[in-house]
Parts: structure tokens; sequence; C-alpha cells
């Protein structure tokens, strides 16, 4: 199993391009599954999630080609007819997303078996409010030894959807799904993520009728059929509001380009509050910091156009050598504060209790062998990694790699001292 060791110490000097977004690619991919012609997707980023996903969708019968285009790396994925409605264990396992082919394979063939997803470590997330939205469109679900069993023989219906809270997986799914239902559906109190946008543009340029994606209503008018399009990824704010940190806690000057600065308007801001320089330009956003240390200010999680949960653990790790105290509200997930405790092997000063942590600024961070707990909680170990006197060590990095394309060759180029260390055993560590 792969490690990542980071000597700390070095600023960050240089540029960065910011990669297509994780989290809308791999729903345009199962949008693929909507139509019999070819889905061209550009900004495509390489990813275990990416790839993941792929082998998913070629076992249901979709071609996927991955190529370095005129744009950078695009994915053509060609589904002619679906070869199978099975979505097993193994591999929906390995990915949440990937159980948000069920509503394209229900929408387009009438039925599907897809594996529920299992438990998460960072909460339960539950897919309760998918299979409600597809129970509205008129599918029959059954759940039987861990699989959704779902059938709509007579194809699905547009219907009235309410969501009782916000949720960009079950609104994602729902559009997915009703694209090519009969009639009108309208989405009540659906998420506003700039992901939900993209998949919008997506979907009508392979001839669907979609409005109102990133507001709290969305209007679907369902259509016979869609056809093969070519489509361009959003940039990955998750990831640029990643670099934008790590470069404010190593200091220095960062520019990320390829990048939308107002995706991650609400971090840019308390990046700003805490004392790193912020320059917006035309094609992204530099970062910078010379010498000076940065002050401890709080911030609470919330859905768009909040603080992202997503960027939680990178703040964290950012926070814990600026000067004072620092409260941090996660009001999104349960349980997403298991990065502290790896944090406080480097020293830093945290305590936990509830949804809150409270990070109380040290003066030096130390080396350390530490484990990343998740994908967004490896990263912010990297972070604090950057900074911390001597040696630290990153292990179960598989995490890591589901969710950013090329860290180590990024950070690298703008002077950090990162390297991996391949494959050495970790026989008393589990996968999730």
């Amino acid at each position: 199993m792969d490690r990542i060791a980071i000597t700390g110490g070095a600023q960050l000097n240089g540029i960065i391009p910011v990669s297509g977004a994780k989290n809308s690619a791999i729903k345009l991919m199962a949008a693929s599954l909507l139509t019999s012609e070819p889905l061209r997707l550009t900004n495509m980023p390489r990813l275990a999630d990416t790839r993941f996903l792929g082998k998913l969708l070629t076992r249901l019968g979709a071609h996927v080609d991955e190529r370095e285009g005129l744009d950078g790396s695009e994915t053509v994925l060609h589904a002619p007819e679906i070869t199978s409605g099975f979505a097993p264990y193994e591999l929906v396992r390995q990915m949440r997303a990937s159980f948000n082919v069920l509503g394209p394979l229900i929408a387009r063939t009438g039925q599907a078996k897809v594996s529920l997803p299992g438990g998460c470590t960072i909460g339960a997330r539950p897919v309760d409010l998918h299979l409600q939205a597809l129970e509205a469109l008129g599918a029959k679900i059954d759940l039987h030894e861990g699989y959704v069993y779902a059938q709509a023989p007579r194809g699905l219906k547009g219907a009235e959807i309410t969501f009782p809270f916000v949720s960009v997986g079950a609104t994602e799914h729902a559009m997915l799904a009703a694209v090519l239902a009969d009639g009108v559906t309208r989405i009540h109190n659906a998420a506003c993520e700039p992901e939900l946008l993209d998949l919008q543009i997506c979907l009508n340029a392979m001839g669907a009728k979609v409005e109102g994606a990133g507001t709290s209503t969305i209007t679907i008018t369902g259509v016979a059929k869609l056809h093969g399009a070519t489509h361009s990824v959003i940039p990955d704010r998750i990831e640029m509001g990643t670099y934008a940190v790590a470069a404010a806690m190593a200091g220095g000057e960062v520019q990320l380009t390829r990048a939308r600065p107002e995706l991650i308007d609400s971090l840019l801001v308390k990046l700003e509050e805490a004392g790193a320089g912020v320059i917006r330009t035309e094609d992204g956003v530099i970062i910078k910091r010379n010498g000076h240390r940065l002050e401890a200010v709080d911030l609470e999680t919330q859905p768009y156009p909040g603080f992202a949960t997503d960027l939680q653990a990178q703040f964290m790790a950012l926070m814990t050598t600026a000067k004072g105290e620092s409260r941090i509200r996660e009001t999104i997930f349960e349980n997403r504060f298991m990065h502290a405790p790896e944090l406080m092997r480097l020293g830093a000063d945290i305590s936990v209790s509830g949804g809150e942590a409270r990070v109380r600024g040290v003066e030096q961070l130390e080396g350390a062998e530490v484990m990343a707990t998740d994908l967004r909680a490896s990263v912010s170990l990297v972070i604090a990694g950057l900074v911390a006197r001597g040696e630290t060590t990153v292990s179960r990095i598989y995490h890591l790699d589901r969710g950013f394309e090329r860290l180590e060759e990024k950070l690298g180029a703008c002077g950090a001292q990162v390297r991996r260390i391949k494959g050495e055993p970790e026989s008393d560590i589990d996968h999730d």
C-alpha cells in the first residue's frame, strides 16, 4: 500500500492548474446510460473514483474510452444498449455515488437491481431520499438482501418531489431519472451546488429539458429520448479550495488556473479574514502569504453557497498554526472530525465536542506518522505536513487517489518536498 512523505518547511511558489470536478464527473458519467449515443466529456479528472465508475458502466454495457484531446483529458462513454441492469455490491461499495446508476437504468430500461452502498466513515448518508424520489416518479422499489430491486415497466411519470432536507446526491439522482419520465417533474428544496447546474447543462445538451438548477426548485419536462453530446466538466472547487489552503499554510505565492474563484467565495473570504492575500483573476485566483502568522477565524459548514463541508478538514489544518483559537462547527455530516486526532499527532491542539471543534493555534507542528480516514481528511494531513518540522508520513492514501489528480506532482512543481512511497505493506490496516 502506498504512502506519502512530506518534508515540511518549503514555501509554495508557482502555478497549479485545477482539474475537472470529481463530484460532477461521476454523475455526468452516469448520465451516459440515458442514451444510446456517445457522450463525450472533456476536462475529465483521472481518479480512482472515475475508474471505479467506469468499471461499473462497462459491466452494464457501456464502452468507456479514455483519451487525451485538444482540451486535455477526455472520456467518451457509449451505451448503445444496456446489457445488464445489475450493479453488484463489490463495485457499488467502492464508491457511494455509483448508486446513482439506479435512476438512469430504470428510466431507460424499466428495471434494475443495484446494491445498497453500505455505510460511510463520515456518517450514515442513507439513500432513503433517493428511493423516495424514484417511488414518486412511479418506480416500484423492493429491498432484499442488501439490494434495491426497482421496476417501472410502463416508464416513469412526472411528479412533485419535495425533499425534507437538502441532499445533493438525491437531487442529482432525481434529475437523472426524471429527464426520460412522461410529464413534468418539479424538485422542491433542491440542492443548489454548482455541480447541479453542470449536470443540467450536460443533460440539456443531450436533448433534455431541465431548468432551475442552482436554485431550490428544479423543473424537468420529460422527453422520449436523449442523444449524444460533448460537455466540458466544471472545475473542481474542492481541489481549488484545497490548494488555496495549502498555499496559505505553507506561505509563498501560488496561482490557481483553469479555475472559477466564485465557486469557493465562502472559503476565500475566510482566508482573507485570516490574513492571507487573495487576488481573483480572469483564469482563477492567486493566494499568497509572506512570513506573517495567520489569525484564527471561526467557521460553520453550510450547503452551497456556504462553507463547504468538503473543505472543513483542510481549513482545520490551516488553523492549527494560526494565532488564537478558532471554532469550527460541522452541520452537514456527523462524525466528520476524524482527522482531528491525526492532526493532534502532529502537535495540533484540538478539542472536539459534538459537532464543534476548538482549534488553538500552536507555534510549530512536528512531523509524525499519520493515517488518512477519508478523502478530505487525508489531504488535510498533507497540508499540515507542509509546515511540520521534519517528515510527515501519511498512510492509507488510496483515499487521496479517489479525489486528487497528480497531487504530488502539482505540489512538487511549486516547491513542496513531497514524494510517494510505493508498495510498502500495511497489514494492520483494513480497507473501507
